[in-house]
């Protein structure tokens, strides 16, 4: 039978397939698409008060103002006057995307303490059930660990599950600036643990940072673990669809364009964090130089030329990473389209050696650890790749292959 004649119906099989995996999905874990998430009260209240609010007579900006105009705002204040905005409205501040980045961490501290205080008090409410007052619990002592002194909290909301951004080194004075995208069931109670370390976002991005600095210590790098997106939560509805993603990348877009400086910017994404960065390539600025993904269900794309960006492309998964048994497609509104890894994506393809399966790409020691940092200092000539010693390192000279293709 010609391959005229077998393509439709493999089609069909690869549609079944991905078909029995959705209703999998919705018999095991339940339809979680439709289910909302807590609004965000403390942060809208902030917001709310700072845009009633005034400094020295004047109102204050737009809060969503475009971050290059609310930098200027700040310019136009003394530093009594930023720090008694980032006391009064600490949650805005704190977000607040174009503020000093110093500004931020202080804001984030008052908001966090806050944050701790409420939860606290929830931890002895007899209204709560045990389970509840449980819960308070491990957040209180999850913002004990984020007050901690030494500690850079870029981002930071209570509401919902809670989202939450940490910057490892220093961000004004950075050459090289690094993102950590993650994926699924990442909120402020995941955001670091003490087992399986550098399987969530403080332990990727630490890791990461420090193999930064062994590959090229000269260079100031700057690495952030970036949990500010609400992700899906569990293997549901939400994790198939790019709905979550959506959300993501518009908020992905505006933290890379308000970062400070011009140095060039590396995304590191992880399953699920590679379909946000896959739906935010197109927005992104050009500053954004690569973009790594690893252990990928798909980036909502057919090939790297679809992404529509001008950042190199990279992709790696382990061998035992069970991702490679989903199927990569994309119908509609489920699935993430084609495999990063396969030849025909066009991505260049690295080695993730001694990778430890689908959370293990970010252990020291492995060689997806060592590409990622060698891609974070802009070292690709040492990147290592995948099959071919030199075919995901060829023309980086040049203009990357997604620009070309």
């Amino acid at each position: 039978m010609t391959s005229f004649d077998t393509s439709p119906q493999l089609n069909v099989w690869r549609m079944l397939l991905a078909l029995a995996v959705v209703f999998v999905m919705l018999a095991t874990t339940g339809w979680t698409a439709l289910r909302g998430q807590r609004a965000t009260t403390e942060l809208q209240a902030s917001l709310s008060a700072w845009r009633h609010g005034s400094v020295a007579g004047r109102p204050l900006p737009d809060p969503d103002s475009p971050p290059v105009r609310l930098a200027r705002f700040f310019t136009t204040l003394t530093e009594q006057q930023q720090g008694a905005l980032a006391r009064r409205y600490p949650l805005a501040v704190g977000n607040m995307n174009g503020a000093p980045v110093e500004l931020r961490y202080a804001a984030n501290r008052v908001a966090m303490g806050q944050a701790r205080r409420a939860e606290l008090g929830r931890m002895h409410d007899s209204r709560l059930s045990p389970e509840g007052q449980q819960h308070a619990g491990r957040r209180m002592h999850r913002l004990e660990s984020l007050l901690k002194p030494g500690r850079h909290i870029l981002a930071f909301d209570p509401g919902g599950s809670g989202r939450v951004a940490e910057v490892f080194g220093d961000l004004d004075e950075a050459e090289r600036i690094s993102v950590v995208v993650p994926g699924v069931d990442t909120d402020l109670l995941t955001f670091q643990r003490t087992d399986r370390t550098h399987s969530a976002p403080v332990g990727m991005a630490g890791a990461l940072y420090d193999a930064e600095r062994e590959v090229s210590p000269s260079t100031r790098t700057a690495v952030i673990a970036w949990a500010d997106y609400t992700a899906p939560s569990g293997l549901g509805m939400d994790a198939a669809t790019a709905l979550r993603a959506e959300g993501g990348a518009v908020r992905l877009n505006a933290l890379v364009r308000a970062l400070p400086g011009a140095a060039p910017v590396s995304l590191f994404c992880h399953s699920y964090g590679s379909v946000v960065c896959g739906v935010a390539a197109r927005s992104l600025p050009s500053r954004v130089a690569d973009i790594a993904v690893a252990g990928s269900p798909g980036m909502r794309a057919e090939n790297a030329s679809g992404l529509g960006t001008s950042a190199r492309v990279w992709a790696m998964r382990d061998a035992d990473d069970w991702i490679e048994d989903v199927p990569h497609l994309e119908l509609g509104a489920f699935g993430h389209g084609a495999d990063p890894v396969s030849a025909d994506f066009g991505a260049r393809v690295v080695s993730a050696r001694d990778a430890e399966g689908h959370a293990g790409y970010f252990v020291p020691g492995t060689d997806s650890l060592r590409n990622f940092a060698e891609i974070g200092t802009g070292a690709y000539r040492s990147v290592v790749c995948a099959d071919d010693a030199e075919a995901c390192t060829e023309d980086l000279s040049g203009t990357p292959t997604a620009e070309r293709a």
